[in-house]
């Protein structure tokens, strides 16, 4: 048997398992070890027990991904995200489903200080869900609302899948930072639009809200002035090069940490808010060790050049070859998390995407926008049990009913993207 074939026969199994519940860090760990140990030898292959792990782990590279993780949480702990939405409800919430585009308006300014998309579907759910309701929303639009704007946190810089996805592809965090800036703003566009839309064809989803005077308006957009600071300081500094985005993680955390304190933050919340990001960066970090481990099992098994041959003898095009990537990423997005199946893809196809011409910092955003479907989209749909968590009468069939339109939107976006790459690659 050929190691690629072995190879093929050990990620299979891979996917059995996590297919069985096993938490998919450990299922990458168990598959890579046994299958580098078939190939080569289970000495050596345990010997990537000491190795693999302190690589990962030591890895400065990585630093930055408990910094943005602790932005995001600062931020839900000083219930910045309600002043965050009455800012935007102040803007928009005179016009028919304007409360809505407030929400989804919130979640874009909430993504430019927080990473992940979870923290920002569960932090702007608490404070916009009950306001929606209090208004007379339909459950289906104000969940499915609350639902697609937490995956901007995906893709607006400073982003976690961003940054994985350079390190893995071994591109320029700056670079992927940079190419996701217009996505994420047409994300936000195309959302508010979808809104618009869902709210002209029926009408009885949404009530127009409270119209307040410009005088206010612009009272009330001091709740954006955190965010635009620290995103200005992070975005700009990186495009700028007065730093590094591992440097860029460090400051945006102490401003945010300062801007926490001076609203009010004490002690206890501020432990919470540690006992928070040690908690997810550690799920994060042994997911990153079984990649490790994986990924030298994927050398070994020369898996990337067999289906690059393979790719070459049927003769496939570019586009063909993106387009069977692009449906294995919304395949694997329903079953499994975003940031996991990146980890586990990404080494597999980079030398796919590479091979056909595309560019893979490009690539990159849209492999991102893709993953996205797979934070609404069932049987997981992460976002959407996160809404759930916080509206449990909700019957999920209405989050999903309302979250369909805008799946509608990023395949829109995601067909924009790739008719045109200078949306992604135009600021570099």
């Amino acid at each position: 048997m050929t190691p690629a074939v072995l190879g093929l026969l050990c990620i299979a199994g891979m996917l059995i398992m996590i297919a069985l519940r096993c938490p998919v860090a450990l299922a990458m760990a168990l598959s890579g070890l046994l299958g580098f140990g078939l190939i080569v030898a289970f000495e050596p292959a345990f010997a990537l027990l000491d190795a693999g792990p302190f690589e990962a782990l030591s890895n400065y590279s990585f630093s930055p991904i408990p910094m943005f993780l602790l932005m995001g949480v600062l931020a839900s702990k000083a219930n910045m995200s309600q002043e965050l939405f009455t800012a935007a409800r102040s803007l928009f919430g005179g016009w028919r489903g304007g409360m809505a585009i407030a929400a989804v308006s919130a979640c874009g300014a909430f993504s430019a200080i927080s990473g992940s998309s979870v923290a920002t579907a569960a932090s702007m759910s608490r404070v916009a869900l009950p306001e929606m309701r209090k208004y007379g929303y339909a459950n289906s639009l104000a969940t499915g609302t609350l639902a697609a704007g937490g995956t901007l946190g995906i893709i607006i810089p400073p982003s976690i899948a961003l940054l994985l996805y350079a390190l893995i592809a071994e591109q320029s965090v700056s670079d992927m930072f940079i190419a996701g800036l217009i996505p994420g703003l047409l994300g936000l566009a195309l959302y508010c639009a979808t809104i618009a839309i869902v709210v002209y064809l029926y009408p009885h989803l949404a009530k127009s809200g409270v119209t307040t005077n410009w005088k206010q308006k612009i009272k009330d957009m001091r709740g954006f002035l955190p965010f635009a600071l620290v995103f200005a300081l992070i975005i700009g500094g990186i495009y700028g090069g007065l730093f590094t985005p591992t440097e860029a993680a460090a400051i945006g955390a102490f401003i945010t940490l300062i801007i926490a304190l001076l609203r009010g933050m004490r002690w206890a919340g501020l432990t919470s808010a540690v006992s928070e990001t040690l908690a997810l960066s550690a799920m994060i970090f042994f997911m990153i060790v079984g990649a490790e481990i994986f990924g030298y099992f994927l050398s070994v098994s020369r898996i990337s050049f067999f289906l690059v041959d393979l790719v070459e003898h049927l003769q496939l095009s570019p586009y063909a070859v993106l387009f069977a990537v692009l449906v294995l990423f919304i395949v694997l997005g329903c079953v499994m998390d975003s940031l996991a199946m990146l980890l586990l893809t990404v080494p597999v196809v980079m030398p796919l995407i590479i091979n056909a011409g595309f560019d893979p910092v490009w690539f990159g955003i849209v492999a991102v926008v893709t993953v996205e479907l797979g934070l609404m989209t069932p049987p997981v749909g992460m976002n959407v049990f996160v809404i759930k968590s916080v509206a449990p009468d909700v019957p999920i069939s209405q989050i999903y009913k309302g979250v369909f339109p805008n799946v509608l939107s990023d395949i829109v976006r995601l067909a924009l993207l790739i008719a045109f790459p200078a949306l992604a690659l135009g600021l570099l």
